[in-house]
């Protein structure tokens, strides 16, 4: 937890709204608390586990939710910082930010400076799953639990 407290308190020292945390090697890792992916030549490209990311639940659904739906290979390899400027798009999948666009690096745009179309579509899709905005026989209902309320509230004693 340090680290990812140090990674978003350095970027938001800079003037920016969260960071990229490196390997050693320079190949990217993760951001403080999300996985990033890369849009590029019609894939996505991700970091590895082995890059010292954190194995996170959105990361492997928007893997299977950009096959399954898009049609899209995801491919986990190394990736150096460079290629964050050349990406088509750039996103980061977490818990906390669901899917969320990056839509500039280093003050630099990424393609056209706003949510690119693969982005835009996979959180329109995430969405309408997770909000159960899905017919019944959708095959994605297999991955919501229903959650029933209690009609009375729950009292602690």
């Amino acid at each position: 937890y340090v680290n990812s407290a140090l990674i978003k308190a350095e970027a938001q020292s800079l003037g920016f709204d969260e960071g990229i945390a490196l390997n050693d090697d320079g190949t990217l890792s993760e951001a403080s608390a999300a996985n990033i992916f890369l849009v590029k030549d019609e894939a996505l490209l991700t970091p590895p586990l082995t890059a010292n990311i954190l194995e996170g639940i959105t990361r492997q659904f928007v893997i299977s939710l950009a096959y399954e739906e898009l049609g899209l290979r995801t491919i986990e390899r190394a990736i150096p910082r460079t290629e964050l400027y050349t990406a088509q798009e750039v996103f980061l999948t977490g818990t906390a930010c669901n899917i969320s666009a990056i839509t500039w690096i280093d003050k630099k745009p990424v393609g056209s400076g706003k949510i690119g179309p693969v982005t835009k579509k996979l959180r329109e899709i995430y969405f309408s799953i997770v909000r159960g905005e899905i017919q019944e026989d959708d095959p994605w209902m297999r991955i919501l639990t229903p959650i029933k309320y209690a009609s009375e509230p729950l009292l602690a004693g």
